[in-house]
């Protein structure tokens, strides 16, 4: 049994439709659009049509920015070691590269170290210190993690190592890890006006207020992260996404060239959906299946040569995903005819043994769109079952977990 959206038809405002069709030259149908998007007067509909990069937001209105940059700074000056800490998915793997570019050209001596997904999970793992001090790192910086890591980052602390978060997911609880400094805009307090930056988005925001400039020629790295992590497409994601395609159809990355070529859009308008569903699962399918050292080396890649090797590993892990995820979905659905009843269960749970890691979110938001329930798919194991969760408008998953923490280990 489906279950059907319910599509609720904003009522019309007739007269600010022909106010804003008269004022701005547009046609009725996108004077209601604008209106639909909460944009009710002539300058806000003006600024939203003509958006430009020079709306995008000062990065010092994060509280924690002139922090960071100090530290980033001294590191440079006392020739300190750092290191950027990503996440295995596109938003991490495009958020890493950008930083570990921005503070190479710098002139700091920048290392990284993407986790590995199976092995070690998302987030800082607690051999964080011993890698950072074998390294003789003295300052760390996340990309697209990090607020929930509590521990990890009062170990590193206690080793004299700075950490800076750069992240945008929800924090778990009121009190903050005890990094040197926080650029997350959901943390409480922010000074930050947009809340809905992607991973790649805030680590931008930190390469801006280093290098002093907007780095517009980063775009292409910054909306492929941003569109990839399906975050809201409104105010800055939108200026990032309209000039980033653009810039990301004319790159000059060799790693994105080969990767356009290949999917053969390289003559084509680029749109969300060119990110959404072509660009963005190849770049996801190496730390789905193994390491996403493949992805950030594509991305970092010199020359074309270096560029086609990792290209061609990338289409041999999103194949190998293809036919992992298939199988997955089709065992799903069967448990799902077999033991969800929609009259009683509000929310899809479904469990097997055996089940790759790296495949289930995408299984979960499959699920979550053809049933249009909140869909949770586990893996069972032995020690440890490990699963993906995706939400539908409406419920808040993240908090039902956490109304769930005592049976959970995060």
């Amino acid at each position: 049994m489906h279950s059907h959206k319910i599509l609720k038809i904003s009522s019309p405002d007739f007269h600010i439709q022909n106010t804003f069709s008269k004022e701005l030259g547009i046609s009725k149908i996108l004077a209601q659009i604008l209106l639909n998007r909460g944009i009710n007067n002539i300058e806000e509909a003006q600024e939203f049509i003509n958006v430009t990069p020079k709306h995008l937001l000062d990065p010092y209105l994060f509280s924690d920015m002139q922090k960071a940059v100090s530290i980033i700074k001294s590191a440079l000056e006392n020739k300190e070691k750092v290191m950027v800490f990503g996440d295995y998915d596109v938003d991490g793997i495009t958020a890493l590269a950008l930083l570990k570019n921005t503070l190479t050209k710098a002139g700091l001596n920048a290392e990284h170290y993407l986790p590995h997904r199976i092995t070690e999970g998302y987030g800082l793992s607690k051999n964080i210190v011993h890698i950072a001090k074998q390294k003789n790192i003295k300052v760390l910086i996340t990309v697209d993690c990090g607020i929930t890591n509590h521990k990890e980052i009062e170990e590193l602390r206690k080793h004299n190592i700075d950490v800076i978060i750069t992240d945008h997911h929800e924090p778990q609880t009121e009190t903050l890890p005890p990094a040197t400094s926080i650029i997350n805009p959901k943390v409480k307090g922010s000074n930050y006006k947009y809340r809905d930056l992607a991973g790649v988005g805030v680590a931008y925001k930190l390469c801006q207020a280093i290098s002093g400039s907007l780095q517009l020629e980063d775009l292409d790295l910054v909306s492929l992260g941003t569109i990839a992590d399906s975050v809201p497409l409104t105010g800055e994601n939108r200026i990032i996404a309209k000039e980033g395609l653009v810039r990301l159809s004319q790159t000059k990355r060799e790693g994105l060239r080969v990767l356009i070529e290949n999917a053969g859009i390289q003559d084509k308008k680029f749109t969300s959906t060119f990110v959404s569903f072509i660009l963005g699962p190849r770049l996801n399918a190496s730390g789905r299946m193994d390491s996403a050292e493949s992805s950030l080396n594509l991305l970092m890649s010199e020359t074309r040569d270096e560029a086609n090797k990792f290209a061609k590993i990338l289409e041999e892990h999103n194949r190998a995903r293809q036919k992992v995820e298939g199988k997955i979905l089709e065992e799903a659905e069967d448990l799902i005819n077999r033991e969800v009843n929609f009259k009683d269960h509000k929310i899809i749970v479904i469990a097997k043994e055996g089940w790759h890691h790296g495949v289930l979110g995408i299984v979960a938001s499959k699920l979550a769109d053809r049933f249009y329930r909140p869909a949770i798919v586990i893996s069972v194991s032995d020690d440890l079952c490990k699963g993906s969760a995706r939400s539908i408008k409406n419920f808040h998953l993240f908090d039902a977990l956490l109304d769930c923490k005592e049976f959970l280990n995060t």
